[in-house]
């Protein structure tokens, strides 16, 4: 394997976890919801989009520190919860919940037994048996609270954030967290974790830019202008064998460790191919990935059309529709690229990269708006999974400078377990406490056993 990718390796294992507590943690002093016992909240078609439907999860260690204070682990679990109730007063959609109205839309209502909930859980393991921590691992998943039997995607009444935490015996813990994606996109994740982080961390509110709803400003036009073919949305029939790979099989989830250098060299290759292509090195890289994991997968019949899809940022794209500092809401829209079985195995690097980045330019004002109106008119029920590859940046976010709860960095932070939908893909930092200023990124996905050796090769340029 090409030295700048490293296949990365994480231990099979069963962490015992004990949960001792739950409860529903409130905003500390009044919020615009105890105001009116019908308050409710406005959900744009971008925050309810059929994607954005879940509750997101995630996972941060942390390390033990020099702190050996007797009662450190309730005193953790405090200042947490105290710090979350404070910034819960200017997140209060947080501690609602969900409830769809007329046609099936949803929005944000209020109770008196709603609220986050936190949990506080046990392992009799260190930090140490869980191998390691800078790869995501799905024997994680009991860091992360679920409750009995819980129907999965399900999102109605269900609080809006749950925040398990889990001590080890080394002294280190874990903060699993699910965060509800019809809430805010990740860049509005990583404002509201920052807040509470450094709420935590001085004892103080701190919210810098203090949060906005802003909700209406996505609203649809009256009528609705659908302008595009939102091909991300379509139903589309499954006729190769590509679900049947993924799905009915036990996929593998897979993750590769990929320097700058290397992903320069695949951005050089692309344009060497094409002089007059002018991309980024995720263009670059999102159609490597996608080209080695369809050859990988030997995907049938050749004719059938697939989609790469991937969101792309309209913060700095509306022109416009005018957002206040502090909004945290879902200003992403889906990217999609098409093209056939034999062309994105048969065709230049450079002709699949020409493909992404086109499919990125596209996304602008109006294609948000048109894409509003899309979903105002169809309102999709289902995610379509049909000749589909989904990727997914983390590599943007600030996942590790926003999470320092006083505690330091964690040494990981990010997704688990991603075999629940095995046609995505995962980008994330190189992070961590020792990462330093280290630009490699981590490609995580799911394949079918068989699959596993061409796709290393592949992906290492090895063909």
């Amino acid at each position: 394997m090409d030295s700048c990718i490293q296949e990365l390796k994480f231990s099979h294992l069963h962490i015992p976890v004990t949960i001792n507590s739950k409860f529903l943690v409130h905003p500390s002093s009044p919020t615009p919801a105890d105001q009116s016992p019908r308050h409710s909240l406005y959900l744009s078609n971008l925050d309810d989009t059929v994607g954005a439907r879940v509750l997101t999860p995630s996972v941060y260690f942390y390390r033990s520190s020099n702190d050996q204070t007797k009662n450190r682990e309730s005193l953790v679990l405090k200042r947490l919860q105290d710090a979350l109730a404070e910034v819960l007063v200017l997140y209060y959609p947080l501690s609602g919940r969900l409830r769809e109205v007329e046609n099936g839309k949803l929005e944000v209502f209020f109770g008196a037994e709603q609220g986050a909930l936190m949990v506080s859980a046990s392992s009799s393991m260190g930090l140490d048996y869980l191998g390691d921590l800078t790869v995501p691992n799905p024997a994680w998943l009991p860091l992360i609270f679920h409750y009995p039997k819980e129907e999965a995607y399900k999102i109605l009444e269900m609080p809006l954030l749950i925040v398990q935490v889990t001590f080890f015996t080394c002294g280190g813990f874990s903060l699993g967290i699910r965060l509800c994606h019809c809430i805010c996109d990740g860049f509005g994740a990583m404002q509201f974790l920052a807040s509470w982080a450094a709420t935590a961390k001085n004892g103080r509110l701190i919210a810098d830019p203090e949060p906005v709803w802003d909700r209406e400003v996505f609203k649809p036009r009256n009528p609705p202008m659908v302008k595009y073919t939102h091909d991300e949305y379509l139903a589309v029939e499954e006729r190769s064998n590509l679900t049947n790979s993924l799905w009915e099989t036990k996929p593998l989830q897979k993750c590769y460790r990929i320097n700058k250098e290397f992903q320069c060299r695949v951005k050089s290759i692309a344009q060497g191919q094409d002089s007059s292509l002018m991309c980024s090195s995720f263009d670059a890289m999102a159609a490597h990935i996608w080209k080695s994991w369809v050859k990988a997968l030997d995907v049938k019949p050749l004719e059938y059309n697939l989609r790469l899809t991937f969101s792309v940022n309209v913060r700095t794209r509306l022109e416009a529709l005018k957002l206040r500092e502090g909004f945290y809401g879902n200003v992403v829209c889906l990217a999609c690229a098409t093209s056939s079985v034999n062309n994105v195995m048969n065709d230049t690097l450079s002709k699949t990269t020409r493909l992404v980045q086109e499919a990125r330019v596209r996304v602008t004002e109006d294609y948000l708006r048109s894409m509003v109106d899309y979903v105002e008119v169809k309102r999709p029920k289902r995610l379509e999974f049909g000749g589909k590859l989904m990727i997914t940046q983390w590599t943007r976010f600030e996942m590790y400078e926003t999470a320092d709860f006083g505690w330091g960095k964690p040494v990981y932070a990010g997704p688990i377990d991603l075999r629940p939908t095995p046609q995505v893909c995962v980008l994330l930092p190189q992070g961590g406490v020792e990462s330093g200023g280290d630009q490699s990124m981590v490609v995580c996905l799911c394949l079918p056993p068989s699959a596993v050796h061409k796709f290393t090769r592949l992906l290492s340029l090895n063909d």
